[in-house]
C-alpha cells in the first residue's frame, strides 16, 4: 500500500466504514477462543514442552499471527494508522519494586538483537510457524533475565529484514 494516499494524509478522513474492521476482529476473537479451547484439550493430555510443539496449537497459532496481520492491514488500509496491537508488555507485579522517582539518568538499557536465518524445503516445516516458536522462547528468555535481575520492559519478535541492521554476508 502507498502512504502518498489519502488516508496517510495530515487531513481527517471524515467518515469511515468500521464493518470490515470490526470483521478482522472478530475474526480474531474467534481464533483466539479457538486457540484457548485447543490448548487447554491439549495441555490435559501432554505436557508443558509436548503441547507447545502440538501441530494443532502450532496451527492456531499461524492462524492467529495471518488474522493479527490481516487487522493490521485492515486498520493501515482504512486508516493509515500503524497499530501495534501484538507487543507483550507486562506490569510490574506486587511484589516487584518500582522506583517512580528514578532519574533516566539513573536507569542504563540498551537493545540487544539475534537474527537468525530461517530456510525449509518443499513439504518441509511452515517459515510461518518461526515467529510462533520464537515468541514462545523470547517469553522464556524475558523471564530468565528478571530472574537474573534485568527489567526487560518491553521485547518483540519479527520477521524479515530489518533495515537498522547492515548484514554483509562476508562478514560471516
Amino acid at each position: 500500500m502507498s502512504h502518498d494516499d489519502a488516508t496517510h494524509g495530515p487531513v481527517p478522513l471524515g467518515s469511515v466504514d468500521p464493518a470490515p474492521l470490526h470483521a478482522a476482529v472478530d475474526a480474531l476473537t474467534a481464533a483466539l477462543h479457538e486457540y484457548v479451547e485447543t490448548a487447554v484439550g491439549v495441555r490435559a493430555e501432554f505436557g508443558a514442552s509436548e503441547a507447545d510443539e502440538d501441530p494443532r496449537v502450532l496451527a492456531l497459532e499461524g492462524r492467529i499471527g495471518a488474522l493479527n496481520a490481516r487487522l493490521f492491514d485492515e486498520l493501515h488500509g482504512a486508516l493509515g494508522i500503524h497499530a501495534d496491537l501484538t507487543t507483550s508488555v507486562w506490569d510490574p507485579g506486587a511484589d516487584e519494586e518500582v522506583d517512580d522517582d528514578a532519574s533516566p539518568a539513573d536507569v542504563q538499557d540498551d537493545t540487544f538483537t539475534l537474527d537468525y536465518v530461517v530456510m525449509t524445503h518443499p513439504g518441509g516445516p511452515d517459515l510461518d510457524d518461526v515467529v510462533g516458536l520464537l515468541d514462545r522462547w523470547g517469553h522464556e528468555a524475558r523471564e530468565r533475565l528478571v530472574e537474573a535481575g534485568y527489567a526487560v520492559p518491553e521485547w518483540g519478535v519479527g520477521r524479515g529484514a530489518d533495515d537498522d541492521h547492515d548484514h554483509d554476508e562476508d562478514d560471516e
